[in-house]
């Protein structure tokens, strides 16, 4: 297979995308687009090396994606088998030689974070890493502390941005004021049943028990004086010191 076979099935493979032919003039061009906001990360096509300022009578074949990042793309643009990109200009699109120059690894590198630079909001959740989150609990509206005590997994409310394969901490208000419990999300986006409700909630997550902290172990006392974290008031996410200390909690 040549280098371009080889992204191309990349792309098959990880993304679900094929190649599309488009331009009628330049039908060994070649785009990959985003399935939902039909946006290109890619194109991959053959020019003479002359046309991209290279010693050569020969062509080449190239790939072009978008970075996120400006000081990037002047790094790599420096680097032999990167040029500033071909064919496009502007946002931070760089050309890749396909040549052997640059080895495949760091092509499909460089494809993903096109990828994810061009994805829609909704594509972006789905494939970020998994984050760590705070979210409150009212014993007022529902005891969260009996519900552990009967069931390790419990349906609760869906904060926004939270998906599955992330962590929350519950915080429990007044009269505790703490953080008792580390969970994990295990399943998001379910439609809610519980209309005429204190708490209004569209869409609920399932949440699966993982430990217990003591209720003097993260009381809101010392969030405050020692994470700079004063309220809990809907989730949010939470600074590594924090993150830190709950990992080295004794089991």
């Amino acid at each position: 297979m040549s280098v371009p076979e080889d992204v191309f099935a990349y792309a098959a493979e990880k993304y679900g995308v094929q190649a599309e032919y488009p331009w009628v003039r330049y039908p060994e061009y070649a785009a990959l687009r985003h399935r939902d906001n039909q946006k290109m990360f890619a194109l991959i096509g053959r020019i003479e090396k002359s046309r991209l300022g290279l010693s050569g009578p020969e062509s080449v074949d190239i790939l072009n994606v978008k970075l996120n990042d400006p000081l990037l793309v002047d790094l790599l643009s420096a680097q032999e088998g990167y040029l500033r990109g071909y064919h496009i200009r502007g946002g931070n699109w760089i050309t890749v030689l396909l040549d052997g120059t640059v080895p495949l690894e760091d092509i499909c590198r460089w494809l993903d974070v096109s990828f994810l630079t061009t994805a829609s909001s909704t594509t972006r959740k789905k494939l970020r890493s998994p984050k760590e989150w705070i979210i409150p609990a009212n014993p007022k509206y529902y005891d969260i502390v009996g519900a552990f005590a009967e069931r390790r997994e419990i349906l609760w409310k869906q904060g926004k941005g939270i998906k599955k394969g992330d962590t929350v901490f519950m915080y429990v208000a007044s009269p505790v004021s703490a953080v008792l419990f580390q969970c994990l999300v295990t399943e998001t986006d379910i439609p809610s049943l519980f209309k005429k409700t204190e708490v209004p909630m569209k869409c609920l997550m399932k949440i699966r028990l993982i430990r217990r902290f003591p209720p003097d172990a993260f009381s809101f006392d010392r969030l405050g004086a020692e994470f700079d974290i004063f309220a809990v008031r809907g989730p949010r996410g939470i600074p590594k010191k924090l993150s830190d200390a709950f990992r080295s909690f004794p089991l």
